[in-house]
C-alpha cells in the first residue's frame, strides 16, 4: 500500500504514520527526519536545508524532490510506503506525480489528519523530541523528566517548535499545503480524519478509512 499523510504541523502526522507503517509492515519516510539528520551530519543537503527548517520555512522542492526520488527508487519500498512532510505544495504535489509516473507507482490514497488551529498551536508549544530516537513527548506529560521513556535520551525542544517560527509554519502550510486537500480529492485520493482524541482513536479512524 503507497500512502501519503498530510496534516498542519502538529496535528499528529508522524505518530500515526508510525502506527500505520506498523500495522501495514511498510516504511515509514519521514522528510522532517531525513533533514533533521542531515542537518545534524552537516551534509551539503543539510547546510542548504538548516536555514529554511529553522525559520519556518519551506525547504526548496529540487533539493526535496531529489532525495524523494531517490528513497521512492529504493528496493525497501517494493511493497508500499507511507510518507509524511511531503509533499509541502502543489507543485511538489505534481512533481512527485511525474516521478511515480516514471518509477510506475502509483498512489493508493492520501490521508489528511484534520485538527483544529489552537490546538495546534498548544501541542507544538508543548511537544518535546528525543535527540535520540526522535519520539515525541509532551512537555506536560508524566513520567519522563526530561528523559526518553523509551531510550533515556534527552528529550528537547526543537527550534521549529518555537512560539513565532510556529505561528510561521502554520501561516506557510495555509497557504501553500492546505491546496494539497483540493488537488488530491479531485484524483478520489483523499481521506479527511479527524484529528482530535487519542493516538489509538486516530490510528483506527485511518485504519477503517483504508
Amino acid at each position: 500500500m503507497n500512502l501519503v499523510i498530510l496534516g498542519a504541523p502538529g496535528a499528529g502526522k508522524g505518530t500515526q504514520a508510525k502506527a500505520i507503517s506498523e500495522n501495514f509492515d511498510i516504511p515509514h519516510i519521514s522528510t522532517g527526519d531525513i533533514l533533521r539528520d542531515e542537518i545534524k551530519k552537516g551534509s551539503e543537503l543539510g547546510k542548504k536545508a538548516v536555514r529554511f527548517v529553522e525559520s519556518g520555512k519551506l525547504v526548496p522542492d529540487k533539493i526535496i524532490i531529489k532525495m524523494m526520488k531517490k528513497i521512492i527508487g529504493n528496493s525497501r519500498t517494493k511493497d508500499g510506503f507511507i510518507i509524511d512532510g511531503f509533499p509541502r505544495n502543489l507543485k511538489q504535489a505534481k512533481m512527485f506525480s511525474s516521478v511515480l509516473d516514471q518509477l510506475g507507482i502509483k498512489l493508493d490514497k492520501v490521508i489528511n489528519i484534520v485538527v483544529d488551529k489552537n490546538e495546534v498551536i498548544e501541542r507544538l508549544s508543548n511537544r518535546r523530541t528525543c535527540s535520540v530516537c526522535k519520539s515525541i513527548f509532551s512537555e506536560n506529560g508524566n513520567g519522563h523528566d526530561g528523559r526518553c521513556p523509551k531510550c533515556g535520551g534527552e528529550l528537547v525542544k526543537r527550534k521549529d517548535d518555537d512560539g513565532e517560527v510556529i505561528k510561521r509554519r502554520l501561516e506557510v502550510y495555509e497557504e501553500e499545503t492546505g491546496p494539497l486537500a483540493e488537488f488530491y480529492a479531485e484524483k478520489g485520493l483523499l481521506i479527511n480524519i479527524n484529528g482530535s482524541g487519542t493516538k489509538k482513536e486516530i490510528t483506527e479512524r485511518i485504519l477503517e478509512s483504508l
